[in-house]
């Protein structure tokens, strides 16, 4: 993952029931996995690939872009950047699926790299964008405000028209699929983690979390410590790891998939297991872990003028 510009830099990780839609008989050829380079950016495409069941990576080497689908449609869980957008949909006609099909399109977290190809998205297949609060105002305007820790450090991306609102713990339906909405404030304030359900043709099936990041990155303004400026978001942020590590859980993924080595775990030939029942609980740790040692870095400093 290429971090945007802030102080006291964090290192990071080698960065919802649903009816399982069959594999059109293409699809195991187009999910070949495609090698990615060490330090890829943010567009570097890769061939897309069945992760479990219904559920579908689309996404490019640096940024994830999941897809889900079902006889009634299909949903799409972020958009990359906007210059990526054309290869996600490229990449879901390499698996037989039809953009225009998809119905919703989700987000983790407000900063271009998960959302910026959203808008493009959206008009490309008609489909609704639903966000929770904050990050549903922060698409419609193009900008997070100075509630994102990396507001001063993060451009702006095309904004997104008519976003419907989700509240947390709120389950998005479409046919047999249910994603569910939680609240994970702290990488940004609107970020939100999405659980669902995947079955495979035998009747196995998986509870999915796509967890967001817990990672905290800031610009060279913000204090995580500092509750007079940011009133009760270290809480939420203590809050949003305890409500990660008890997601259900079979199978994390996340927005960087370097963060849960998610392409090494997908493909035809995998160097790592899917399915760890104990995933989220160790993302949690260590966010907890980042989280913890920013603030003693924070303690050591002192605060930059403002």
């Amino acid at each position: 993952m290429r971090s945007f510009t802030g102080w006291l830099p964090v290192s990071i990780a080698s960065l919802l029931l649903a009816a399982c839609a069959s594999a059109p008989p293409h699809a195991a050829k187009a999910a070949g996995a495609d090698a990615c380079p060490a330090d890829p950016n943010w567009d570097e495409p890769t061939a897309p690939r069945r992760i479990y069941a219904n559920t579908w990576y689309v996404g490019t080497c640096a940024i994830s872009a999941i897809l889900i689908t079902s006889d009634a449609g299909h949903i799409l869980i972020d958009g990359v950047t906007d210059t990526a957008a054309p290869n996600i949909e490229a990449n879901i006609r390499a698996l037989g699926f039809d953009p225009g099909q998809v119905r919703y399109i989700l987000n983790s977290h407000e900063h271009i790299d998960h959302a910026g190809g959203i808008a493009r998205l959206a008009r490309d297949t008609g489909a609704r964008v639903v966000a929770r609060e904050p990050a549903a105002t922060a698409l419609e305007r193009g900008k997070a405000d100075r509630g994102d820790p990396q507001f001063l450090s993060v451009p702006g991306f095309p904004p997104v028209a008519n976003v419907q609102r989700i509240d947390d713990g709120g389950t998005l339906r479409l046919g047999a699929l249910a994603l569910t909405a939680h609240a994970t404030p702290g990488h940004t304030a609107g970020a939100t983690s999405w659980t669902w359900r995947s079955c495979d043709d035998a009747g196995q099936c998986r509870d999915i979390a796509y967890a967001d990041s817990l990672t905290p990155f800031s610009d060279k303004v913000y204090r995580f410590s500092d509750d007079a400026a940011h009133p009760g978001a270290l809480a939420a942020y203590r809050r949003s790891i305890e409500t990660v590590a008890a997601l259900p859980c079979d199978i994390l993924l996340t927005p960087h998939p370097g963060a849960s080595d998610l392409l090494q775990r997908t493909g035809p030939h995998p160097a790592k297991p899917l399915v760890d029942a104990g995933a989220c609980r160790a993302y949690a740790a260590a966010g907890a872990a980042k989280l913890d040692a920013r603030l003693e870095q924070e303690r050591a400093q002192p605060a930059p003028a403002r």
